[in-house]
């Protein structure tokens, strides 16, 4: 940056001095020697009024950031509340529904084995979830302690005018420092706990699905299959699901890909396409080579 400032002011700067320089010798008009005494005199003006031993470019750049800091210190603090609120309606809602709707389903189709297996895979993700975020929104981030003098301080805080010590940063939603803060958000340690919870089960979710678009079914469909698949085969018959294109081609059907450019177009950049068919009839694309006729859905 010094660089760069340096290599713009040094012709400016070079020619000054050689008016200057004129000047002396009074080879140049007095209407220009005039210009000169009063830009000096203006320059040294200038630098009086706004010298501070204290500025510099990081001052500058609070300075510019004040409206950001007042608008976090008196509205953003309160999305917190806000946002905790919301997690532990919509983790209480998600847990309704899978009591209410999906376990009477599944205890209705499920083998004893698997069911045992969901059982106690759902309830662990759960029990880990609920732990961990509580423990983080419950566990303080770890504050220097105040008053004392026997421990390491690498510099002094600029906002509350303490001690720091290594790795420990100003919290502008806290007001105060917090001991190897990352950003205002849970704990440090606690932080890659819950999100590795919330990963597993979003995790398995996104799994589960990807394998439901590949056979060209939803969540619902694939228990109305099942059953038709062990009714049919019962008689001797064979399942064939009128919806299921082939893997890639229900791919393509779900991602709304009708040509090449479209996985561009559609799926690389935002795209408000509408998905394929009317939500009544389910006619197969025009590109899908193997299908059967057309079936109203159900």
């Amino acid at each position: 940056m010094r660089g760069q400032r340096s290599l713009l002011l040094g012709p400016a700067r070079l020619c000054l001095r050689l008016l200057l320089l004129l000047g002396y010798r009074r080879r140049c008009p007095p209407l220009l020697r005039g210009l000169l005494r009063r830009w000096r005199y203006g320059k040294v003006c200038l630098r009086s009024l706004l010298y501070n031993s204290f500025g510099g470019s990081d001052t500058a750049v609070d300075a510019a950031f004040e409206p950001i800091y007042w608008l976090v210190d008196n509205v953003i603090r309160w999305c917190g509340v806000v946002f905790v609120v919301l997690v532990i309606v919509l983790t209480s809602s998600i847990v309704a529904i899978a009591y209410l709707c999906v376990l009477p389903l599944i205890l209705q189709t499920y083998s004893v084995p698997r069911l045992c297996w969901h059982f106690f895979y759902s309830h662990w993700n759960l029990i880990l979830i609920v732990f961990h975020y509580y423990q983080a929104i419950t566990t303080p981030p770890g504050y220097p302690p105040p008053g004392r003098n026997d421990i390491t301080t690498v510099s002094i805080c600029k906002k509350c005018i303490n001690p720091k010590p290594a790795r420990t940063h100003h919290c502008s939603i806290c007001n105060r420092c917090v001991l190897k803060m990352d950003h205002h958000c849970l704990p440090h340690n606690l932080c890659p706990s819950f999100l590795s919870s919330v990963a597993l089960a979003l995790g398995a979710l996104t799994v589960w699905h990807a394998v439901l678009i590949s056979r060209g079914e939803t969540s619902i469909e694939r228990h109305i299959n099942r059953k038709e698949r062990h009714r049919l085969q019962a008689k001797g018959r064979v399942f064939r699901n009128h919806y299921n294109y082939g893997c890639l081609d229900n791919w393509k059907v779900f991602l709304g890909v009708d040509t090449g450019r479209h996985w561009l177009t559609r799926v690389l950049l935002p795209s408000s396409h509408l998905p394929h068919g009317n939500g009544m009839s389910w006619d197969p694309p025009p590109w899908v080579t193997a299908h059967s006729a057309s079936v109203m859905a159900v």
